[in-house]
C-alpha cells in the first residue's frame, strides 16, 4: 500500500489517508452566509472522491459585512452547517473540519483597516468570537476546526513583521504571537482536549520586509506547544503588494505574494515545499510530533509520496488538483493515476475569485457547475485517419494541432506529453476538449522536442497516445 493511504491520527481523529483538501474559496454562498444546496453539493463531491480531510472554506466568526462568505457567527447558521457536515460524512470516509476566520474591514475606495487601529476591547472580541465559533463547529457535528491565521486576515496580520502596533501585540515575534496564542487557548478551552484544532498560517509572507521560514519555524513551535493538533502551511496572499483596481476593494492575491500563494504553470512542482520542510524539521528537533500539512502545486502521486517519505510533510494538501478531479484520491488508491484529470495550473479559478465570480474549474463542462461523474470505462478514440498531430516551430514557439477524438460518453480534454532530446515523454499540459491546438512557449533554440497527445473523457479514461512528432527551433546562433 502507498504511504499516502495509510491511516493517520491527527489529534482526536483518524484520517483514512494523508490527502487533504485545503480551504478554498468557492463563492457559492450568498450574502446571507448560509449553507445552500450548491455549497453542500460541492463539498459532498469532494468527500465522495475519498480525500482524507476536507477543510471547508473560511467562514466568518463575526458579523462584519462582506461578500458571499459562509458564516459561523451565530446559531442561525447552525442548521445549514449541521447539514453540510452530515452530507460530507454520508458521502465519503474522510473527516471534515471548517476553517474559521476573522477579517478586518476593507472598502472600495482602497481604504483598509489595519491591526494597529484595533483597541484592546476589539482584540478581546476577536478572542471571544473564535471561541464561540469553534464551540458551534463541534455542536454542528464537524470532526474538528481549523483556525485561519494565514494570508491577509486578522490573525496573520498580527503575526506579520509588518504589524505596526507599539504595545504588547506588536514588535517582537513573541508579542506578535500573543493574539494567535490567546485565540488558540480560548478555542481549546471551549472545545476540550479531545476535539482536534488545527492552524493554517503563512510560512513565507513573500513581501518586502515580511517574515520567512526562520520566523515560521518559531511560530509553529509556539502554536504546537500551545495545543495545535496540526499545522498547515501556506505562502503569501498579502494586501501589501496587492494590485489596486479602481472601484473594487483590494484583493490580496493580485501581486507577487498572490502568485506565490497559488503557484501557477510557470512555477516548478512543489514550489513552496521548502516551507513545511523547514517547519517540520524544527518541530521534530524539539521533540514534537505535530503533523504538518505541506501544499503548493503537488500534482502527481509519486511526488506526493516523496513529500511524505522525505519528511517535508506528514499530510499532503492539494486544492486545485482536487478541484480539477475530486476523484483523484480514489483513483490513486486503485493505482489508476492514468485516469486522473490533471490540473492546468492556469489559475483560472484564482482569476474567478479575483473577479468576485463563482469558482469553477475551467476543465469542467460549461454550465455543469460541478466536476463530472462517470463510471464509463471505455476510452476515447481517434478518427479513422488518425490524430494527425503536427508540430510547427515558428516565432520562438512550437504550435501543435491535431484532429478531434470522440467518446461514447463525452470528451473532456487532451493531455500533451513532451520530451526534451531523447528523454522520456512526460505530462506537459492539459487542453480542454473544445480545442485541438496547443502552443508551447517554454522552448529555446538549439533544443529538440518530441510531442504526443492523448485524449481523455469525463471519467479520465485515456485513449491511445498519438504518434510522436518532433520540433526544433533551429541551430544555436554562431559566434
Amino acid at each position: 500500500m502507498s504511504i499516502l493511504f495509510e491511516p493517520v491520527a491527527v489529534g482526536g481523529m483518524t484520517l483514512p489517508n494523508r490527502l487533504v483538501l485545503p480551504a478554498m474559496v468557492t463563492r457559492l454562498s450568498g450574502e446571507d452566509g448560509l449553507v445552500n444546496a450548491d455549497v453542500r453539493a460541492r463539498y459532498a463531491r469532494f468527500a465522495a472522491g475519498g480525500v482524507g480531510l476536507v477543510v471547508v472554506e473560511a467562514m466568518a466568526v463575526h458579523r462584519s459585512k462582506s461578500g458571499p462568505l459562509l458564516r459561523i457567527s451565530s446559531d442561525e447558521f447552525a442548521p445549514g452547517l449541521r447539514d453540510l457536515a452530515a452530507a460530507c460524512h454520508d458521502a465519503g470516509p474522510g473527516r471534515v473540519v471548517p476553517q474559521i476566520i476573522h477579517f478586518l474591514k476593507i472598502a472600495r475606495s482602497g481604504w483598509r483597516q489595519t491591526v494597529d487601529t484595533l483597541s484592546l476591547e476589539d482584540i478581546d472580541a476577536v478572542v471571544e468570537a473564535y471561541g464561540l465559533a469553534a464551540l458551534r463547529a463541534r455542536a454542528c457535528g464537524f470532526d474538528g476546526v481549523e483556525l485561519h491565521m494565514a494570508h491577509a486576515y486578522t490573525l496573520s496580520s498580527f503575526l506579520s513583521r509588518l504589524n505596526a502596533r507599539k504595545d504588547d501585540y506588536g514588535g517582537s515575534l513573541e508579542n506578535r504571537l500573543r493574539l494567535p496564542l490567546r485565540v488558540l487557548a480560548r478555542v481549546r478551552g471551549e472545545v476540550g482536549a479531545g476535539f482536534p484544532v488545527g492552524v493554517r498560517f503563512v510560512g513565507d509572507e513573500c513581501v518586502r520586509n515580511g517574515y520567512s521560514t526562520p520566523d515560521a519555524e518559531l511560530i509553529a513551535l509556539r502554536l504546537a506547544r500551545g495545543g495545535a493538533d496540526y499545522v498547515s502551511l501556506s505562502a503569501g496572499g498579502k494586501f501589501e503588494d496587492a494590485r489596486p483596481i479602481e472601484g473594487e476593494p483590494l484583493y490580496p492575491y493580485t501581486g507577487y505574494s498572490g502568485d506565490r500563494c497559488m503557484p501557477g504553470a510557470q512555477y516548478p512542482e512543489g514550489a513552496n515545499l521548502y516551507i513545511p520542510a523547514a517547519v517540520r524539521s524544527k518541530l521534530r528537533a524539539a521533540g514534537l510530533t505535530t503533523p504538518v500539512v505541506a501544499a503548493g502545486k503537488i500534482s502527481s502521486m509519486a511526488f506526493a509520496e516523496e513529500v511524505v517519505r522525505s519528511g517535508k510533510g506528514d499530510l499532503v494538501g492539494m486544492a486545485r488538483a482536487l478541484l480539477a478531479d475530486p476523484d483523484l484520491p480514489a483513483k490513486w488508491s486503485r493505482g489508476e493515476e492514468d485516469r486522473v484529470v490533471r490540473c492546468l495550473y492556469g489559475n483560472v479559478c484564482k482569476a474567478l475569485d479575483e473577479s468576485f465570480k463563482r469558482v469553477d474549474c475551467t476543465l469542467w463542462p460549461k454550465k455543469l457547475g460541478q466536476a463530472p461523474r462517470s463510471d464509463d470505462r471505455v476510452p476515447p478514440e481517434w478518427p479513422k485517419d488518425g490524430p494527425g498531430l503536427r508540430a510547427e516551430a515558428r516565432g520562438g514557439t512550437v504550435r501543435l494541432t491535431w484532429r478531434a477524438a470522440t467518446d461514447g460518453d463525452a470528451m473532456y480534454g487532451y493531455q500533451v506529453l513532451r520530451a526534451e532530446g531523447e528523454g522520456p515523454l512526460v505530462h506537459h499540459a492539459s487542453v480542454r476538449a473544445a480545442s485541438t491546438r496547443y502552443e508551447d512557449v517554454r522552448v529555446v533554440v538549439g533544443e529538440r522536442y518530441r510531442y504526443a497527445v492523448r485524449p481523455y473523457d469525463m471519467a479520465g479514461n485515456r485513449g491511445a497516445a498519438s504518434p510522436e512528432v518532433v520540433a526544433e527551433l533551429g541551430p544555436l546562433p554562431g559566434p
